[in-house]
């Protein structure tokens, strides 16, 4: 069958494109050899932040205890996972219904590039004028003895049962946020990372905050430990490293993503990609001009998040369409989410290390600000950092309303919206937009 246009994986990247070239006039296919709907509302950032969401309310009542409220809530991991797939279950029928109502043809199977313009889908051959690579990441099992007893976020997500013990290897921004789910919930919770430096894109002082927060809460980091061995001790995991043991009943493995690139065929027409994934130019386009890429299959210095694939795609439809600007992202605000949020926009920590002489700080101590004595939140703080003429070129937040703020913050900044200009706005009030003003 002959297409216009053939995009690889449905994911938030991969179905807003095809609905935008669809849109454009041209005939359309899309490929998923996977869930209908990809990885973020399937196994990702959607049902994670369900699961999140008891975890906030817990804490926020937790904080005003002897303040109007006497019990702490218990989280029942059941009702939790069913109040997820309640969402989860329904993702991959309504993704395809939607491709149906809008005459988008659409094959499950894994795609394999039989020539530049050609494709193997499932027995079928697929041609196209051009293609749009959008298959995303998959969880990288470590390199360590008995790597094959590694779960992955993905089986967090869909576990029926809260264990009684677990294990995250790596602390990155995932076994973060799903080791502050499983804490919340119940379960004895250790993060062991290899060195001392969790978060590593985080502001360093902030995420000292947020790991001092997370171990009074109970969940136990085990900072400079290799882990050199996993053994099935049934019905436990044994892990073992340079003078380290430790039993769990089970272990997940958090030590970075992947992009899915292997089974694409992409040597046989001989397009360009790294181990960080496709490699593409200003306009997206691979070395083959008719083939693009976008999401978190590609290599990129931009982070890999489910927003910054949705901007790529949008954009890519209109390269596909003749649009000859290249791409120009904005900036672009990152969160780790949990009881308390941190949250991060603007210069990445490697741009500030590098040339550190050029920039200068202040912290500032939320907690006796109206806004969060109002919830009874202790430790919130944002850290600004300036250039030499005194420009915010970076805002870091923790706090329980750092996902919200950072989104406000966002505006002022992209926007270059003064401090004078701010100040003659009318929020609505008392709310955290009210408190913008001073922290700009």
């Amino acid at each position: 069958m002959k297409y216009d246009a053939i995009v690889i994986g449905s994911g938030p990247a991969g179905g807003a494109a095809a609905y935008g070239l669809q849109e454009g006039g041209k005939k359309v296919a899309v490929i998923e050899s996977e869930l209908w709907g990809g990885t973020c509302p399937n196994y990702g950032c959607d049902p994670k932040k369900i699961l999140m969401s008891a975890v906030e309310a817990k804490y926020k009542v937790k904080n005003l205890i002897e303040k109007g409220l006497e019990t702490v809530p218990t989280i029942n991991w059941e009702d939790l996972m069913q109040h997820k797939k309640d969402y989860t279950d329904f993702v991959p029928q309504n993704t395809v219904a939607g491709f149906a109502d809008a005459g988008i043809d659409y094959f499950e199977g894994q795609a394999e590039f039989s020539g530049p313009h050609e494709l193997m889908v499932g027995g079928e051959i697929l041609t196209a004028e051009q293609f749009l690579i959008a298959t995303g990441q998959r969880s990288r099992l470590l390199s360590v003895e008995g790597q094959d007893y590694l779960q992955s976020s993905r089986d967090f997500l869909e576990m029926s049962h809260l264990p009684e013990k677990m294990v995250f290897l790596g602390a990155g921004y995932i076994a973060i946020e799903l080791a502050t789910i499983a804490n919340a919930a119940g379960s004895e919770v250790h993060i062991i990372h290899h060195n001392d430096q969790p978060l590593k894109e985080f502001d360093p002082d902030l995420v000292a905050d947020l790991v001092q927060h997370l171990t009074e809460e109970g969940i136990q980091f085990h900072f400079n430990v290799d882990i050199k061995k996993i053994e099935s001790i049934n019905p436990h995991f044994k892990l073992s490293g340079e003078d380290f043991e430790m039993v769990t009943d089970v272990v997940f493995g958090a030590t970075g993503r992947i992009p899915n690139i292997e089974a694409l065929n992409l040597d046989k027409i001989g397009l360009q990609y790294t181990k960080q994934g496709i490699v593409v130019n200003q306009y997206l386009q691979t070395n083959l001009p008719h083939i693009y890429a976008v999401g978190d299959v590609i290599a990129k210095k931009q982070p890999k998040l489910t927003p910054v694939s949705g901007f790529e795609a949008n954009y890519a439809v209109s390269a596909m369409n003749g649009n000859q600007k290249p791409i120009n992202y904005p900036l672009i605000p990152t969160i780790v989410f949990g009881d308390k949020r941190l949250a991060t926009i603007g210069l990445s920590q490697k741009e500030l290390k590098d040339n550190a002489n050029e920039y200068h700080s202040q912290t500032i101590d939320l907690s006796d600000w109206y806004t969060y004595r109002r919830i009874n939140e202790k430790g919130a703080k944002a850290k600004v950092v300036y250039d030499s003429s005194d420009k915010i070129v970076k805002i870091s937040l923790l706090s329980s309303l750092a996902d919200e703020v950072i989104n406000d913050l966002y505006f002022v900044l992209e926007k270059k919206i003064s401090k004078e200009e701010v100040s003659n706005f009318i929020f609505g009030y008392p709310t955290p937009a009210s408190d913008l003003e001073y922290l700009i």
